[in-house]
């Protein structure tokens, strides 16, 4: 169950724009809305529904000339291959896919709208669960929160 909390960690958030954004401290995100996750008490479940998780990041003066790209890299500690990217128009698409320790890899997909200010956007995760296919979604937002980052 935690791994795959690790694993929306991890992959939070990837992509390409032109669109500048502001460097600095930005926070992104992310709200458990729908977790199918076969083996997993139901109270567990019930608890994470609704919860938020954020990822903090620090985009750099050149980073930030990419855009919402900057924000949307998934983790390399998730070795996740970035399968499809379309950005364009203030929307943007994304298909991963992450290995799992144990299993088959999951398949993620991710869709929303941007600005310079930020995104928000969700994440629909699947795979399988040593008892069955899973299914996890999540929303996510990015926002400028500082014009600095702290060391």
């Amino acid at each position: 169950m935690r791994k795959y909390l690790g694993l929306i960690l991890l992959v939070t958030p990837a992509a390409a724009s032109a669109q500048s954004i502001a460097p600095g401290r930005w926070d992104i995100v992310s709200t458990a809305v729908d977790l199918v996750i076969p083996g997993a008490p139901g109270f567990l479940l019930k608890m994470m529904k609704g919860r938020s998780k954020t990822e903090h990041k620090c985009v750099t003066p050149v980073s930030a000339e990419t855009g919402v790209a900057a924000l949307l890299v998934p983790d390399p500690k998730a070795q996740c291959r970035v399968d499809t990217v379309q950005i364009a128009g203030g929307r943007y698409a994304q298909t991963l896919t992450c290995p799992q320790k144990k299993g088959g890899p999951m398949q993620i997909t991710r869709a929303g709208t941007y600005a310079a200010n930020g995104f928000t956007g969700r994440l629909k995760m699947t795979g399988q669960a040593p008892k069955g296919p899973l299914a996890i979604t999540i929303n996510q937002t990015a926002t400028h929160v500082a014009g600095a980052c702290r060391k």
